[in-house]
């Protein structure tokens, strides 16, 4: 939670209070309270084995059936179509090389995604692409939204699989989901979705959205690390990533994370009672910060569609400013941001997101990724709103 501490020396060489802000809610998420109070009963007394037939076993065995409900309601499945697994990775990669696994042998199969998806999709394709099956990679607007009418054209009777994102990690920009999938399943293939930065952010139907594989991750949604689970409708057949037992019915080798199941649970059954409140009080800040950042700094762009995207996300560049200079004055500030997916941080190379995008590389460089949460307030955007400007100006100078 946001607070006041005292730091040696600011910015400007004398001491000052700063907040501590976290703005980076796309990385991961605080638990919520309810979250910790519902796991720790299985982190202490009860500790069964899941799989054991005795009433130990058998009463941890309904908490996780309670899960997985509570876990479908939120996407609109039959709990029968959730499987518990170790995060979005795996969940992303149990989706694609399930999916070519499971057709025969001795066919050049085709894996189909677009250019601006998460890692977890991106190398998954690129290993398949490796060991025989064939990468398709559709681009995208200057929106960072594909485009449905090419990706439909990039389809033809060897597609195995199509994977396109819900919504953007970097951008927030929503995707076309249901109008890629219509033309998906016209060519016999299979549809997956990565949904990890929209579940629990914006309503999430998959007969709505038409795909045949979901994949969701527990940290973005105020629940654990280390746990996601993957969504497969009732019918499709795809190849185990992970063998050994026949947990999560034949699926998923492995003891279940019991406490992190029901992390996942509660996460997912309050992200569905407080999704219209939440998505309207995050909208509201981030549109305040958003204005306020365009009135106090000059030559600022946005990133991704200005109105088609997550309610806490904002993507923007400061031209003629380094990201990574912005991000390390920011961090000194107290405020914890991101110049684009925490997963290639540390990388010398520009976000793919936004060259896909087409954004000049010497505007990429500006980019910074604010992402708003649940726990932020007002006071967080106020401070960010007082100090960025000067941050701005430094990085400019420098």
């Amino acid at each position: 939670m946001p607070h006041l501490e005292r730091r040696e020396k600011g910015m400007d060489g004398y001491p000052q209070e700063f907040r501590r802000v976290y703005l980076d809610n796309n990385a991961t998420t605080q638990l919520r309270p309810e979250v910790v109070e519902a796991m720790l009963p299985y982190l202490r007394e009860h500790y069964g084995n899941p799989s054991s037939g005795h009433w130990f076993g058998r009463s941890v065995r309904t908490r996780i059936e309670e899960a997985r409900e509570k876990a479908a309601a939120l996407i609109g499945a039959k709990p029968e179509e959730v499987y518990f697994c170790g995060g979005g990775s795996e969940s992303d990669n149990t989706a694609l090389k399930g999916a070519a696994f499971a057709k025969p042998r001795g066919a050049s199969w085709r894996v189909v995604t677009s250019d601006i998806e998460h890692p977890a999709v991106l190398s998954t394709a690129g290993y398949l692409a490796q060991n025989g099956y064939c990468q398709t990679v559709v681009g995208v607007d200057r929106y960072g939204v594909v485009d449905s009418a090419e990706m439909a054209a990039a389809l033809d009777s060897t597609t195995a699989v199509v994977s396109v994102m819900h919504a953007n990690n970097e951008t927030g920009s929503i995707q076309p989901v249901r109008r890629i999938a219509d033309a998906v399943r016209a060519r016999g293939a299979l549809m997956h979705c990565d949904a990890a930065q929209s579940a629990g952010k914006i309503p999430i139907d998959v007969n709505e959205l038409g795909v045949d594989m979901l994949s969701m991750s527990a940290h973005k949604l105020y629940a654990p690390k280390g746990m996601g689970l993957l969504y497969i409708r009732k019918g499709v057949k795809i190849h185990p990533l992970i063998t050994g037992g026949h947990h999560e019915r034949g699926m998923r080798a492995g003891t279940e994370n019991v406490a992190g199941i029901v992390g996942l649970g509660t996460a997912c059954e309050l992200a569905r009672k407080g999704l219209a409140e939440d998505a309207k009080k995050i909208t509201a800040l981030r549109n305040r910060l958003q204005k306020g950042i365009m009135e106090k700094i000059s030559s600022v762009r946005l990133n991704g569609h200005p109105e088609q995207r997550l309610p806490g996300t904002l993507n923007i560049s400061i031209e003629g400013a380094e990201g990574e200079t912005l991000l390390i004055q920011c961090d000194t500030q107290g405020i914890a941001l991101s110049t684009g997916s925490a997963c290639a941080s540390g990388s010398a190379e520009p976000s793919h997101v936004l060259v896909a995008m087409g954004i000049p590389r010497n505007v990429i460089q500006g980019s910074l990724r604010i992402s708003i949460g649940i726990f932020n307030t007002g006071q967080d955007v106020d401070y960010l709103l007082e100090r960025l400007p000067k941050i701005a100006d430094a990085a400019r100078a420098s």
